[in-house]
């Protein structure tokens, strides 16, 4: 006779299959394991599930929720599955759904009048700015995952990027949302409206809440008149207090023509260099010190970003005439600024290499922290100095939006840190370091990747508690039966194990 639970579950996956098709609904094998969907980003968490589902539309969402709650298995949203925390792989149960949603991806309207686009949750985030620029308008937010994160999970974590100093995080993006919730109804909230005071903001609620209170299913988005002309400069500064001296001057001469500041120290550029030679070589007569003789006093980098709304030629004027009152005033020691759209790209691409030379490079203790962006010397050097004094072999791995505040702040072990519970104690040690650092000074523990698995014990120690029984009343609320993404963002009670750490 079968055991119970394996009728539950095949009535489930028949059911499933009737709701979305047989071909939408992939059960992991020994010779199909969809790793993709199972395992993170970083590689870090491995989970397990009862299948992927994919629906095709926001009714099959919400009558796939419906299927899971009735039969009582949860679900894991998943978009890209490009989570740098562990919060879009199921847990090591298989028992959870992976609900992926790579298969919405229509764009269902362009307003250009009202500078305003409506997106299902599915379409990538480079096919979004597509859109928007065959317009001729502007959807700014740029990540280095741009060409595989989707917009519900970009819309989910609240991402941020590397323009946010001019336009914002996807939060001010967001204009208004299509959610199914918990127990499987449609909240259609998809205006385009820069004002509205009927109530509590739901969209807010939904908005960086990682799958936890629902699910994203289409958005409208905020667009931008596409600017006429854009122009780079890479900066040499002596260290960090030059670099923030820099940045008051690009504010102050600039204004809302700035739209990027990205700080790299040298070590991550010399990471690019060993990992990624055709990367630097691309830059030209730029030349990065080596990983093996990287001096004391090599520079830091400050890339920045200025657009026109005329011409790149009057942008690259203006960054021109930026450098040289900086470089007046000590501010900078040299650099380069853009003469075409090739340097430009190349430029970026130092800057969005980073990520890959590093997992190139080896495992790190990985930080997402924000401070105010006056306080990231005073960070930097503190953290810095803390961490040399306890593991003189250990190397920082600095870089990130100094123009938000938001630092990439990792560490790479000494040799001596081999196995991997020797890194999991170097790990905490470390943790406790930066984020004693970054509560001293107002921060955050987490600036855009989100809490998903790995931050959650993190926010349970230093979130006031207040704030934390306000959230757990929130998620009692919508989602009682912890139907979504249960485990994540907030500890359960208990403390039930969740993925396992590889």
């Amino acid at each position: 006779m079968p055991h119970a639970e394996s009728v539950t579950t095949q009535a489930l996956l028949e059911a499933l299959s009737l709701a979305v098709g047989d071909a939408a609904v992939q059960v992991p094998t020994v010779s199909t394991p969809l790793d993709a969907h199972l395992v993170d980003w970083r590689g870090r968490y491995r989970g397990r599930a009862l299948a992927v589902v994919s629906p095709a539309c926001t009714a099959e969402v919400a009558e796939v929720i419906r299927l899971c709650r009735a039969h009582g298995v949860s679900i894991v949203p998943q978009g890209g599955n490009t989570s740098l925390v562990g919060g879009s792989v199921p847990d090591t149960s298989g028992r959870q759904v992976v609900l992926n949603l790579r298969r919405m991806k229509r764009v269902l309207s362009v307003d250009a009048a009202n500078l305003s686009m409506t997106v299902e949750a599915g379409c990538v985030l480079a096919e979004v700015q597509q859109a928007a620029a065959a317009h001729d308008l502007l959807f700014p937010l740029s990540l280095a995952s741009e060409g595989s994160c989707t917009l519900g999970g970009v819309l989910a974590t609240n991402a941020g990027g590397t323009q946010v100093l001019r336009y914002g995080t996807a939060r001010e993006l967001c204009l208004g949302l299509e959610v199914v919730t918990a127990q499987g109804e449609v909240w259609s909230g998809l205006k385009g409206l820069r004002k509205d005071n009927t109530g509590y903001d739901l969209r807010h609620l939904m908005i960086g809440s990682e799958g936890t209170l629902g699910v994203i299913t289409a958005a409208s988005l905020r667009l931008h008149p596409r600017p006429r002309g854009t122009a780079c400069a890479l900066l040499n500064c002596a260290h960090p207090g030059a670099a923030l001296a820099l940045l008051t001057r690009a504010r102050s001469t600039l204004d809302a023509n700035l739209t990027a500041c990205e700080l790299m120290a040298p070590l991550p550029l010399a990471l690019v260099r060993e990992h990624l030679p055709d990367v630097t070589q691309a830059l030209g007569s730029l030349t990065l010190p080596t990983l093996a003789s990287l001096p004391a006093d090599a520079p830091w980098l400050v890339l920045l970003e200025a657009t026109s709304a005329t011409s790149d030629a009057e942008a690259q004027t203006r960054l021109e005439a930026l450098a040289a009152q900086a470089l007046e005033h000590g501010e900078v020691d040299g650099g380069w600024v853009a003469h075409n759209e090739t340097q430009r790209a190349a430029m970026w691409r130092l800057r969005e290499s980073i990520p890959i030379a590093e997992r190139l490079a080896g495992k790190m203790v990985k930080h997402d922290i924000g401070v105010p962006t006056s306080s990231v010397p005073h960070f930097i050097e503190a953290a810095q100095h803390q961490l040399r004094t306890r593991w003189p072999d250990s190397q920082v791995v600095c870089f990130g939006h100094l123009g938000d505040g938001n630092l990439h702040f990792n560490v790479q072990p000494p040799a001596s840190v081999g196995s991997s519970t020797a890194f999991d104690a170097f790990e905490q040690a470390v943790n406790a370091i930066v984020f004693d650092e970054v509560q001293r000074l107002g921060g955050t523990l987490s600036a855009e990747h989100g809490i998903g698995e790995l931050r959650k014990h993190e926010l349970a120690r230093r979130q006031p508690a207040v704030a934390l029984a306000l959230m757990r009343s929130i998620k009692q609320a919508l989602d009682p039966e912890g139907v979504l993404n249960p485990g994540r963002v907030l500890v359960p009670q208990g403390d039930a194990p969740g993925v396992t750490t590889t």
